[in-house]
Parts: structure tokens; C-alpha cells; sequence
């Protein structure tokens, strides 16, 4: 159990975290490296959809199939994910969470049948991702941090977005040129690599490193109740009471349904279905993969920027203008399309990259800020109907694709959803916006403190 430290042993905590590089920083940076590693084997379907399709004859619906199972438990574990690293801490769910992608990963080389798939990529590699994914970021944001945390939000939301991104050149390249088992193994590799990391340096709370939060006055910060195995109630529990708290205000629905929009047109449709689109018009797998990974690096950008933009401006505002600007771009695609990359599709690929996960800092910000100590369960269950419909898309896309013989009628389906979520994200209520951070009150959570209060409905 964490302890409340004394007036004096706040000032202590507070000289000796001046001293070196806080360790929130160190913290913040593996976890990074986590999310980055977990989301390799999130990007690889994208990559690997045709040569599994050339392989085994599966249709593309029973390949999207397995990826929408994938990316449901993806959504579906986050919020229990958060009640977990509440009762058993960071630094255990984690190491699990790796093992399992790390497992699915080394397993899927023995796949015989399309059942395989959905036990491999769907089951495991999900539930292992989506026991980490955006909720970890929330939580290292919220626990480690009282300043900075639109900027670490962003940090690590990039991670993730990125490591599926960056992953997939080298997946179809390896996939090509040795198989697409060869590229799995890597990716389980990568996962493992991550665990002696997190088990090191990963921990639960400021005060387990003997420190205050990043940016915690002394003057008035007081720690908030630790939650462990021996608190009553299971981390279900919480997940679902969580849920029906969130389910009462319509803020929370706008929430959910404008960031399941977000799954459906990046994890969704992009991830998984740009890389054969692009085949379909004659580009080679390698050449699109490398323009997605294009994509994953103007996403550290946007990412970065968004969360820098998100502790200034009104968040609403934000997801609005990145709703739009993606709605815009992925109605335009099937004319950029061909089997030679052009200027435009460059353009597309700048845009959409730094749109692509913009959209997390600011959706987190208003979690935080109408949920206040509830927020990381909520945004757990925002985040599952992010993965919902990132499924739906997936699912979609492929049944898309095999009725119309092409994905036309997807992109344009996808830039509609975005004029949806633009109105939803502008007309979620709230009083002011995110500004300064007030003084804690004794007893009350870093995360209520961190924004103003703000009306639900």
C-alpha cells in the first residue's frame, strides 16, 4: 500500500527528484518502447493479408475476420486492463501482456487453417495489446505526471501508432523475400526484448522511486490511496461499474462514438486495408508498406503536436479540425491510388499521418476532465469502442472488397463516418476548457486535479 507522505517527507521527495533526470521520464520512455513493441504484430495483418490469402486460399472476409477479433479484444481488455494495473500494478500486466503477444506471434508459424487465425492473431496477440495499448499511456500520464501530460500523452500514444506503422516495411520485406513465418518470429522477438525493460524500470507510482509526480507542487500535493490485491472488489467489477457511471452522461456516448470513427479510418481501414488497395492497383506490397511507415512518422509529429495543442486549446475544437481534415483526405483517396507513388499520394500520406492519432490526447483530456478519478476506466471503455470500430472496418473493408472487387465504396464510407464524429466532438458539452492546473485538494486524485471542472450534460 502507498503511503501519504508527510509535509516533510514531501519536501525530501521533492529535492531529491531535483537532483537527476525525473524518473517519470525513464518510466514514460519504456513504456514507449512497450506500446511500440506490442503494436509490431498490430500493424503486420496489413502486411501479411496477401501472402496468407496467396498461401492458404483464404478469402479476404475470413482473413479480416481474424484481424476484427484482434481488434475488438484489443478495445474490449482496456478498460478491465486499467482496473487490473490498479489492483496488481503496471509492471505485472505489462510483463503478461508482451508474453502473450510474444506467444501468439511465435505460434501463428504452425497456422494450417483460417480457425488458427483467429486463436492466434485474434485471441492472444488482442488480448495482449489491449491489456497495454492507450490505457497504459492514460495511466502513466495520469499517475506520473500532474504537468506535461497532453505532451507524454502524446508521446506515447505515437509509440503506439508508430511501432504498427514503422513495423510493416520490414515485415513485407521479409515477408517476400523469406515468408511471412519469418516476420512473425521477428515480431515475437520484438515483444520479448521489451519485458526485462519493464520489469526494471517500470513501477507503479512516483513514491515507489522515493519522488513527487513530474511538475507536483510540494506545497500541496497529497497522495492519493493506493489501490491494491487486497482492496475488495475485482478489477471486473470496477471495469463495469466504471462503465455504467460513464454510460449515464451523454458526453461519454459522443466520446465513444466519434473515437470509434477514429478505429474504423486508421486501425480499421488504413491499417489493415491500404496495403492490399494498393496491390489491387498495381503497387507492390513493399512500396505501400514503406508509405505507411511514411505515415508513422509524421504520426510521432502530429501525436506529439496534438498533445502540445491540447494543453492549450479546447480539445473539441481540435478533434473537430482532425475529424475533417481526415474525412476530406480519405474521400479523395481512390483517385490517388495507382501503381506508382505520385506527389498527391504523398500529400495523402503527410496529412493522414499526422492526423492519424492526433485525435487521442484531446479525446483524453476530455476524459480527464469530465470523469475526473474515473477517467482512465472510462477512457478504457472509449478506447474499446475505438477497437469496435476499428473491427467493423476491418470486417467491412474485406467484405468490401470481395463483393465490389475493389475498396472504393469503403474509403468513401469511412470519409462520411469522419463528418459524424467532427459534430459529435464539437457538441460534447462542457463549461471552460483545459487551462492552468488548480492546487490538489487533500484526499483528492492527481488526475481530478489536473483540469478545471467541467459539466457533463
Amino acid at each position: 500500500m502507498t503511503r501519504t507522505p508527510t509535509r516533510t517527507a514531501v519536501t525530501k521527495l521533492s529535492l531529491r527528484g531535483r537532483r537527476r533526470v525525473h524518473p517519470a521520464w525513464w518510466v514514460a520512455g519504456v513504456a514507449f518502447l512497450a506500446l511500440f513493441g506490442a503494436a509490431g504484430f498490430r500493424g503486420a495483418p496489413g502486411a501479411l493479408m496477401m501472402p496468407l490469402h496467396e498461401e492458404f486460399d483464404w478469402s479476404m472476409g475470413e482473413i479480416s475476420l481474424a484481424v476484427s477479433v484482434n481488434l475488438i479484444l484489443y478495445g474490449l481488455v482496456a478498460p478491465f486492463a486499467a482496473a487490473l494495473m490498479d489492483r496488481f500494478g503496471i509492471r505485472t500486466v505489462v510483463a503478461t501482456a508482451l508474453s502473450l503477444v510474444a506467444v501468439g506471434a511465435g505460434a501463428s508459424v504452425f497456422m494450417t487453417a483460417s480457425w488458427h487465425l483467429l486463436i492466434f492473431w485474434g485471441v492472444l496477440i488482442g488480448g495482449g495489446t489491449g491489456s497495454m495499448a492507450l490505457v497504459l499511456a492514460a495511466t502513466i500520464a495520469d499517475r506520473w505526471f500532474t504537468t506535461r501530460r497532453g505532451l507524454v500523452m502524446g508521446v506515447l500514444t505515437a509509440g503506439q501508432a508508430t511501432g504498427q506503422l514503422l513495423i510493416l516495411p520490414p515485415v513485407a520485406a521479409i515477408s517476400e523475400g523469406l515468408g511471412w513465418r519469418p516476420a512473425s518470429l521477428i515480431i515475437g522477438g520484438v515483444a520479448l526484448a521489451v519485458i526485462p525493460l519493464a520489469v526494471w524500470v517500470l513501477r507503479d507510482h512516483p513514491s515507489d522511486r522515493g519522488v513527487l509526480p513530474y511538475g507536483a507542487n510540494p506545497a500541496a500535493y497529497v497522495a492519493p490511496a493506493a489501490v491494491g490485491g487486497a482492496v475488495a472488489g475485482s478489477a471486473m467489477k470496477r471495469a463495469v461499474d466504471g462503465l455504467r457511471f460513464a454510460a449515464r452522461h451523454r458526453a461519454f456516448w459522443a466520446l465513444a462514438i466519434a473515437f470509434a470513427v477514429c478505429g474504423m479510418t486508421t486501425n480499421g481501414l488504413i491499417g489493415v486495408h491500404f496495403i492490399p488497395s494498393a496491390h489491387d492497383h498495381g503497387m507492390p506490397a513493399a512500396t505501400a508498406a514503406g508509405l505507411l511507415a511514411a505515415a508513422g512518422v509524421f504520426d510521432i509529429l502530429g501525436t506529439v503536436a496534438s498533445g502540445w495543442l491540447t494543453d492549450r486549446f479546447d480539445p473539441r475544437k481540435l478533434l473537430a479540425i482532425y475529424y475533417t481534415f481526415r474525412g476530406v483526405s480519405l474521400l479523395l483517396l481512390p483517385v490517388l491510388l495507382s501503381d506508382v507513388v505520385h506527389v498527391s499520394m504523398i500529400v495523402f500520406i503527410v496529412i493522414y499521418g499526422l492526423d492519424w492519432v492526433a485525435t487521442v490526447p484531446p479525446t483524453a483530456a476530455l476524459c480527464r476532465s469530465i470523469f475526473k478519478e474515473r477517467s482512465t476506466i472510462v477512457f478504457g471503455w472509449v478506447f474499446a469502442a475505438h477497437q469496435i470500430g476499428a473491427a467493423l472496418a476491418a470486417l467491412g473493408g474485406g467484405v468490401v472488397r470481395d463483393v465490389f472487387g475493389e475498396y472504393t465504396y469503403a474509403w468513401w464510407g469511412g470519409a462520411a463516418t469522419c463528418a459524424l464524429a467532427a459534430v459529435l466532438s464539437i457538441r460534447t458539452r462542457q463549461t471552460g476548457r483545459p487551462g492552468p492546473e488548480r492546487p490538489q485538494h487533500r484526499g483528492e486524485s492527481p488526475a481530478a486535479a489536473a483540469e478545471p471542472v467541467k459539466s457533463v450534460d
